[in-house]
């Protein structure tokens, strides 16, 4: 199983290969919830052109996603995909936002992890991996974001069981790592772009700078 020592050597390795990422794009911490309901099951390339879509019609607020109705709204979205079911669950988003937060985003953020987390998974369309998205690159909670990427990568460099789910490699890395947010931040970003980049389906393993790591454990 991955302990302390295994983790920062991938974060090094990763962090030395792509540097600072800055992720995750947006313009604000509402943008940033918006961006994290957008992107399930989608890739960013989709959710950068709905996001976009809602700024040209001055939708990307709290209010004004409240105010239009939801046949708009999911016509506005379209290229994000699945763009029905992704305008009930912003319609759920700001109305929680609005009645439990009157809106004020800041004063969400101001809620403790455990109970914000608790709150956040209570809103229709908001499941684990996107609540620690909101909770993480929003509010700026010290929270692992742990997804299918982190969980393939892993598994492929015989880290961890393979019947190990999301949930408990997200307790692995609360557990073997500081509650720092801005390394939180920088971890899930890189393990996202070596999914993408070399950690596919089909892997890419000579250039991927994890490869060394093959070198000790074999391939999977």
């Amino acid at each position: 199983m991955v302990c302390r020592k295994d983790l920062l050597k991938i974060y090094e390795l990763l962090h030395g290969y792509f540097g600072d990422l800055h992720w995750w794009p947006a313009d604000s911490p509402f943008e940033v919830m918006v961006g994290a309901i957008l992107t399930q099951n989608t890739a960013w390339t989709n959710v950068e052109k709905a996001i976009s879509a809602l700024k040209d019609r001055n939708l990307l607020s709290p209010t004004a996603l409240f105010g239009i109705d939801e046949e708009t709204l999911a016509e506005t979205i379209r290229p994000s995909g699945y763009y029905h079911v992704k305008a009930k669950r912003l319609k759920s988003l700001v109305r929680f936002l609005l009645e439990q937060y009157s809106g004020n985003i800041e004063m969400m953020c101001a809620e403790t992890l455990p109970i914000l987390r608790e709150k956040l998974l209570s809103v229709r369309g908001i499941g684990p991996e996107t609540a620690d998205s909101i909770l993480l690159y929003a509010c700026r909670k010290p929270v692992f974001i742990s997804d299918a990427y982190t969980q393939r990568i892993l598994r492929r460099h015989a880290l961890i069981p393979e019947d190990t789910d999301v949930a408990q490699i997200r307790a692995l890395f609360m557990t073997h790592l500081p509650h720092n947010a801005s390394l939180f931040n920088q971890f899930h970003a890189l393990l996202v772009y070596t999914g993408k980049t070399f950690c596919r389906k089909i892997p890419k393993c000579t250039p991927c700078p994890l490869r060394i790591l093959l070198k000790e454990t074999g391939p999977r």
